[in-house]
């Protein structure tokens, strides 16, 4: 396969570098930045991985330009996963540059000219970058691993970059006749809509409070105690446990607010555009290597809005989602049978309860819910000891991920993305029980510092490889939809128009609507073999054909 790395030269010239296998440059072509996109789609035409410093910095330009990459290695992403993987020799990546890939950033704004003025990446040398990543890579032990993981990462940023390009389709009237259904009319600027208007009236005469503020915290808590309420808080969750006449009117306020601040009028004109929502998808922008967005919440889409999300005429979004992602790959990345035997039932919590191990699937959720994320007190950590004798592998996994946590080490995914190291007085000097420490906290304060962390490491290994599986799940269908849709570009074609943590929404033509549903599950079904091998852990899909992504089951 060719490897060919692009660099930006001067104010409108790419430089492409062909390089052999063993790293050596083979040719060397100058390409006019207008021509960039003829030069990539020919090469496109035999198999190439391209290295560029950042692909949100080059793919953008290259879709509206109608062409599609296959392959790619973004230097940013990967040098962020080999600079805190503890598979490598941090020693070969330390260069004068390190400290400017630590903190390139990605590129979202809306101006996606191919050379900004001023652009940091531009001062950075993606050749010896390249060539440092893989001599990081050769040397590791675990060189498969990592670079199924940099490969999968990578194409993630295809992906990205693509859902932004098509945008998920969004009806705009019918967003509109949701809100006023709701909140009444379009108010004007600066004013409440109607329905909020007529809640503040209410919850105004019902805590005789004439000139509160319902959009106030601190007014509010005023009021509830001024009412003589037990309160210290306005959470919505507090104010369920009260009664008073004016609390059902306060969590309508409060409810209906969020939805304006969140997806009203604005994020209505900011966010869609010739009938797509469209936000930017950014790869690793969690440590644990889920997903992050910036722009109009596109991670937290409210159900109460998703009627407006609908598929273009002639069209079909297919959706799906993965049943209980994270206790499947425990399963597969601790080799515990037991439990990959609970996973072959569609639903792996009533397979725990067909296996024995607890008595209701009430118990199998909240103890493995807390086995994963810590919760070892109460009714979960009741459930522990039934748990570790089920499933001792299992279990044990996540238990020596939180003692390696509180031992301030470093643990990892299945496939090496590591976890940050924890900091704070806790990791540098222990403390006698009610010794006080420089800064003043005490080895009881030190202690739940470190449980703390415990607590997120334990979490970290089964997210962050959940988020691996998902990586692999996207790459291998990104594929199958391009080889599946014919011709055309990629919005011609079913494409991925979103993304979330275990969730993908493919917009398709409808006579492919059918066949989308199985290259889904097959991409699955690779996804498990990629990262689990032969071991028997299934991961079913909840799958629905729809119009409107509120349809979805």
């Amino acid at each position: 396969m060719k490897l060919v790395v692009l660099l930006r030269r001067g104010e409108a010239a790419v430089e492409a570098q062909e390089r052999a296998d063993d790293g050596t440059k083979v040719e060397v072509t100058r390409v006019a930045v207008q021509e960039l996109a003829r030069f990539v789609c020919v090469r496109e035409l035999e198999p190439v991985r391209w290295v560029w410093d950042d692909t949100t910095r080059w793919y953008p330009a290259l879709l509206r330009a109608g062409v599609r990459v296959e392959r790619c290695t973004d230097l940013r992403l990967t040098h962020a996963v080999l600079r805190r993987s503890p598979f490598v020799d941090q020693s070969l990546l330390a260069d004068a540059q390190s400290p400017g890939w630590d903190a390139l950033q990605p590129v979202t704004a809306t101006d996606h000219a191919l050379f900004p003025l001023e652009d940091p990446a531009d001062r950075l040398d993606p050749v010896a970058e390249h060539a440092r990543q893989q001599a990081a890579v050769a040397a590791s032990g675990e060189r498969g691993r990592l670079g199924l993981l940099l490969a999968a990462e990578s194409s993630g940023a295809l992906v990205a970059a693509e859902m932004a390009h098509a945008g998920l389709p969004w009806r705009a009237d019918v967003h509109e006749r949701l809100l006023t259904e709701l909140l009444g009319p379009r108010p004007v600027p600066g004013g409440r809509p109607a329905v909020l208007e007529r809640l503040s009236a209410e919850i105004r005469a019902a805590f005789r409070a004439p000139g509160l503020n319902p959009d106030s915290p601190g007014e509010v808590l005023r009021a509830l105690q001024a009412a003589g309420l037990p309160v210290s808080d306005t959470r919505s969750w507090t104010l369920e446990q009260i009664e008073h006449p004016g609390i059902p009117a306060l969590l309508e306020y409060k409810k209906l607010s969020r939805l304006l601040q969140a997806n009203g009028w604005n994020w209505l004109d900011t966010w869609v555009r010739d009938g797509r929502f469209r936000s930017y998808f950014l790869p690793g922008g969690v440590v644990t290597g889920r997903w992050a967005s910036n722009g109009g919440g596109a991670l937290s889409v409210p159900t109460q809005v998703r009627p407006a999300a609908v598929a273009d005429d002639g069209w079909r979004f297919v959706v799906a989602d993965v049943a209980q992602l994270e206790p499947r790959v425990l399963a597969g990345m601790s080799a515990d049978s037991a439990m990959a035997e609970a996973a072959r039932s569609s639903d792996l919590y009533q397979g725990m309860v067909a296996g024995g191990a607890v008595a209701t699937r009430a118990e199998a959720k909240v103890g493995m819910l807390g086995a994963m994320y810590g919760g070892t007190r109460g009714e979960s950590g009741r459930m522990m000891p039934r748990l570790a004798r089920r499933y001792p592998r299992a279990i044990a996994l996540v238990e020596e991920a939180a003692r390696a946590g509180e031992r301030g080490e470093v643990v990892h995914t299945l496939l090496g993305r590591g976890a940050p190291a924890p900091t704070g007085a806790w990791v540098e000097r222990p403390v006698e029980f009610g010794e006080p420490s420089d800064d003043g906290g005490s080895k009881e304060e030190r202690d739940r510092a470190r449980r703390a962390w415990g607590r997120f490491t334990r979490n970290f290994v089964v997210q962050g490889t959940g988020a691996e599986w998902t990586l692999c799940w996207l790459a291998d269908l990104r594929n199958r939809l391009w080889r599946l849709g014919g011709t055309g570009t990629v919005s011609e074609r079913p494409h991925l128009v979103f993304f979330l943590h275990d969730e993908v929404v493919v917009h398709a033509p409808e006579h492919l609507a059918e066949a989308v549903v199985e290259e889904v599950r097959h991409a699955a079904d690779t996804a498990g073999r990629l990262l689990f091998g032969g071991f028997p852990v299934d991961f079913p899909l909840d799958v629905s054909v729809v119009e409107s992504w509120a349809d979805a089951d």
